[in-house]
């Protein structure tokens, strides 16, 4: 973590702009107050079942204006690494994703297993298939590794229970594309040419957007909005460098910190 002017905020989308289908009070004023800064916006989702068109669509939906270039997705991240290493891919994944990513295959020999939201493709045999994979040699991709999500029906079983399935089973570990890794972080700030220590990320997940911006050395703001209640509860909060009721105050406290 460091100090100093502010020259990038990396946006969580879902517990943070918006939650349980509602956006969130004060988040589109937020975001506009951000441009108007002037400071870098990049915009940080582990949505992994749709599309980075069909997340900006949603998006739009809530008075969210975001270009292309400033959404970042685990999908987006695995499309650019599978198609630079030529990849024969098995995948565990949504049939949005089945249709929309490169390098996927139906036959072995695979070299990798990607693994993302498959609610409408997951049974025993595409679990066993991917576990085979990878005892077979091929790495193994998470898209995300979430325990759960919410929905205004609820919580729901999230990727992180099937990677961890295959994970156990096989002996393997995974490499994770999107938050909390540092490269995905990185890659945001690298989009921006700006160094990631001068950026700070906004999330309600300490496990994914506060935990994944302190190992990639960035200043964190956890919201109090979206999942900050359940891990409130769990003793995971605390270790943020600041935190907010909303996201609405955001723009406040970036004024604060000074704009680079």
């Amino acid at each position: 973590m460091t100090g100093g002017a502010v020259r990038a905020v990396l946006l969580d989308l879902e517990g943070t702009l918006y939650a349980r289908g509602a956006v969130i009070d004060g988040a589109v004023e937020a975001v506009a107050a951000l441009r108007e800064l002037g400071v870098g916006l990049r915009f940080l989702t582990n949505t992994d079942s749709r599309t980075a068109e069909q997340i900006r669509g949603e998006l739009a939906g809530y008075g969210l204006a975001v270009a292309a270039q400033e959404l970042f997705t685990p999908v987006v991240a695995a499309a650019q690494l599978l198609t630079a290493a030529g990849a024969r891919t098995y995948p565990l994944v949504s049939r949005e994703l089945r249709a929309a990513l490169p390098t996927l295959v139906d036959e072995p020999p695979y070299s990798h297993v990607l693994i993302g939201d498959c609610r409408d493709t997951l049974d025993y045999a595409a679990l066993d298939g991917a576990f085979r994979a990878v005892r077979d040699g091929a790495v193994l991709l998470a898209l995300q590794t979430g325990r759960y999500f919410k929905r205004a029906d609820g919580d729901h079983l999230d990727t992180g229970a099937v990677v961890a399935a295959v994970t156990y089973a096989a002996g393997a570990e995974a490499r994770v594309l999107g938050k909390p890794a540092t490269d995905f972080f990185e890659l945001a700030a690298r989009s921006l040419d700006v160094p990631v220590t001068a950026c700070v990320v906004v999330g309600d997940d300490a496990t994914t957007d506060i935990a994944g911006g302190r190992t990639a050395g960035l200043r964190t703001v956890q919201v109090r909005t979206g999942k900050y209640a359940d891990q409130q509860a769990e003793g995971l909060t605390g270790r943020a460098s600041h935190e907010l009721d909303s996201v609405a105050g955001l723009p406040g406290l970036i004024r604060e910190w000074g704009v680079g």
